[in-house]
């Protein structure tokens, strides 16, 4: 009998523990099934309930239709190329700055817009609304391109602005000039029909956006806060509509960023005396870096997934699922850290997950028979907008752990800051709105930018910047950016055109409506 109780004691104990066990998955399981259903219904909530506008029709004929594909075609074939900070096609920005005046020839002669060259090659438009007390709003494009060359690859000369399969290929397609374009045929199209805006903006279009928007955006910033200008909102370009590319996802889905990556260049260096190739010692500066380099790419940045505007996406989005992906997405709580070791699997959705790491150039040697005294490597990263640049760099100065190694930092900046995306956002909502009203079944969720945009030189005239344009993107479409075969439909950019005529037309509400009080009403 003394040798049954500890046993009874110790079973029952772990009945107990099994038992506790068993309620709080249970009450887990409850919440996640609660939230499941009803964070959908709070996101389709974010859309006011808009009255009918009186909105001017772009209904585009024929000789329109032929006139803005032209005009694209013409704007393509200008090969404004951006080759480095220093280095720029001069002599086609020029052209360029010819070919605008004559394809819009209402937007420049309109008393309604003020145009200004800033820093010899961007411009900057002032459309002069009739009520001077509603904020204005900016939108934002590049003019300037990345090179390209047909020997890389392209089915047609990379400035040809071709026609195949109902599509315009070439370099600026959709990398910037369908923005640029589509923004300036929006406008003159709605100022010949007569259109004066209640609510003033800007236009702004940078030369050398491609390298970093030092001259054009930064001088264009400068001259806006010399005059006391602040923004409602900006639109730069950014993200676009995904058809088919979120695995899983039913239906398209609209992404505006609200927010971008931040980025910093690294300087990796080893120097060591030179020696002849024959009597090698045991470690080289070639070697000494490659395994330097080795250890940062062994060991990535810390998992940070869900804690940016990432999960803002994703539950967005949660509702477009079928169960269990949908059970899963609805609640980032539970299941951030599962969702983190799946999506870090591929290298394009990696990027959500953590701040990514990449050794873009390597150099060293001078002569094949002798062992370099110097090998330097430079490390490119894209900052997740849970950490800061210095948290970034003294992650690096530990991985590498090697005092041989020199780390200098080249240059970099922190993530930009979130913007609004809630029912109280005029920009986020104004955005949304003149989506679904194009588009009525795209899902519509805030994104974060993995790239940079000049955009991030106006985060000191504003507190809301989005990154968005009604550019489709089906499966493998996002590798044409900076790659071979850019392109865009001819649908495509005739729909960029009235999108951004709606917007325009959509940004004179004084303010939003209030949000829907039941879902019945959606």
């Amino acid at each position: 009998m003394t040798d049954s109780g500890p046993k009874f004691n110790i079973i029952k104990f772990l009945k107990i523990i099994i038992s506790s066990l068993f309620i709080i998955a249970l009450l887990l399981f409850t919440i996640a099934t609660i939230r499941t259903f009803t964070l959908d219904v709070n996101v389709e909530l974010q859309l006011a309930h808009w009255e009918k506008t009186n909105n001017i029709s772009l209904m585009i004929d024929h000789s329109q239709r032929q006139e803005l594909l032209a005009n694209l075609k013409e704007a393509i074939r200008i090969p404004t190329v951006s080759f480095s900070e220093t280095e720029s096609n001069t002599t086609a920005l020029g052209e360029f700055d010819r070919f605008l005046r004559k394809a819009f020839p209402t937007v420049f002669s309109s008393t309604l817009v003020h145009h200004e060259v800033v820093a010899n090659y961007s411009h900057l438009f002032w459309v002069q609304g009739s009520n001077p007390s509603l904020v204005p709003y900016l939108l934002l494009a590049h003019i300037d391109v990345v090179p390209a060359s047909e020997s890389d690859g392209w089915d047609v000369p990379p400035f040809s602005a071709e026609e195949m399969d109902g599509f315009i290929y070439g370099r600026g397609t959709i990398d910037d000039k369908s923005q640029v374009m589509g923004i300036l045929q929006a406008l003159e199209y709605l100022l010949i029909k007569g259109y004066a805006p209640r609510r003033g903006f800007y236009i702004s279009l940078g030369h050398d956006e491609e390298v970093s928007g030092l001259k054009g955006a930064l001088t264009t910033v400068q001259l806006l806060k010399e005059r006391d200008v602040q923004l409602l909102f900006v639109l730069d370009e950014g993200l676009a509509v995904l058809d088919g590319v979120i695995s899983g996802l039913d239906g398209p889905a609209a992404l505006i960023g609200v927010s971008e990556k931040g980025a910093a260049t690294v300087k990796l260096s080893v120097s060591m005396a030179p020696g002849h190739s024959s009597m090698p010692p045991r470690e080289t500066s070639i070697g000494i870096l490659a395994a330097a380099v080795k250890r940062l790419e062994d060991n990535p940045m810390p998992r940070l997934f869900g804690l940016g505007p990432e999960r803002g996406t994703f539950e967005h989005l949660a509702h477009k699922f079928k169960l269990p992906m949908k059970f899963i997405l609805s609640n980032f709580w539970l299941f951030s850290s599962l969702l983190a070791r799946v999506l870090e699997r591929k290298s394009d959705t990696n990027a959500f997950v953590r701040t990514t790491t990449a050794v873009t150039i390597f150099n060293s040697g001078v002569k094949i028979n002798v062992i370099p005294s110097h090998a330097e490597a430079y490390v490119n990263l894209r900052i997740h907008s849970a950490q800061t640049l210095q948290e970034v760099l003294d992650l690096i100065q530990s991985t590498v752990g090697d005092e041989r190694v020199k780390i200098e930092f080249v240059d970099g900046f922190d993530p930009l800051p979130v913007s609004s995306s809630d029912e109280k956002s005029f920009g986020f909502q104004i955005i949304k709105k003149t989506v679904l009203d194009m588009f009525p079944t795209v899902a519509v969720a805030p994104g974060i930018c993995i790239g940079n945009t000049d955009s991030r030189h106006f985060k000191d005239l504003t507190n809301d910047i989005y990154r968005f344009a009604p550019v489709w993107f089906k499966p493998g479409d996002a590798q044409r950016f900076h790659g071979i075969n850019e392109r865009i439909s001819k649908k495509n950019y005739e729909e960029l055109v009235v999108y951004y005529s709606q917007l325009i037309q959509n940004c004179d509400t004084e303010r939003l409506p209030e949000p829907h009080s039941s879902v019945h009403e959606l």
